[in-house]
């Protein structure tokens, strides 16, 4: 393998890497929940690398092993920088949303965030929920699961378990 090769496997890998991101990134956390963009991303450079390696017989190891190391380096860079680096954290991280409120409905914030009322209501019977007047929020979270915190009784939900909530 010479050195424009390597270039072009080190190229391509930061370029596709990134395309996966962005397109994560403007379709949504619901076309992959569970997963963060970065996650969805990492997961399949190294399968689109190991199946590339496995099926294609033209397909130098060496040159699987420096895209699954590039791959790799860039996950631990890109980790790095978004906690370390807040512009950096608000461009490729998702924020988690409120599509509930105080027993409200955040109806903007379920069409933002590509959740029916339907959904929502499936939650809130997954919690036990049996009138909306007891959801104090419920929450869409970075990685895609929704998170629903209730009570019979009126309880002051402490200040840091909402603290990076978008409110919007």
């Amino acid at each position: 393998m010479n050195l424009e090769t390597a270039i072009l496997v080190v190229i391509s890998v930061l370029g596709i890497f990134s395309a996966i991101m962005v397109i994560t990134r403007i379709f949504g956390l619901r076309t992959f929940a569970k997963m963060s963009s970065f996650d969805f991303a990492s997961t399949i450079a190294v399968g689109s690398i190991l199946a590339s390696i496995v099926i294609n017989k033209d397909q130098g190891i060496l040159k699987g092993i420096l895209a699954l190391f590039c791959v790799i380096g860039f996950q631990t860079l890109f980790s790095f920088l978004v906690r370390k680096n807040d512009l950096f954290n608000k461009l490729f991280t998702n924020k988690p949303q409120f599509l509930m409120k105080n027993g409200e409905i955040l109806y903007d914030n379920l069409k933002r965030c590509n959740i029916g009322v339907s959904d929502l209501m499936a939650k809130l019977r997954e919690a036990n929920v049996h009138k909306l007047s007891e959801v104090q929020a419920v929450v869409f979270e970075s990685t895609g699961d929704i998170s629903v915190l209730h009570s019979s009784e009126i309880n002051e939900v402490e200040d840091i378990i909402l603290r990076d909530v978008e409110s919007k």
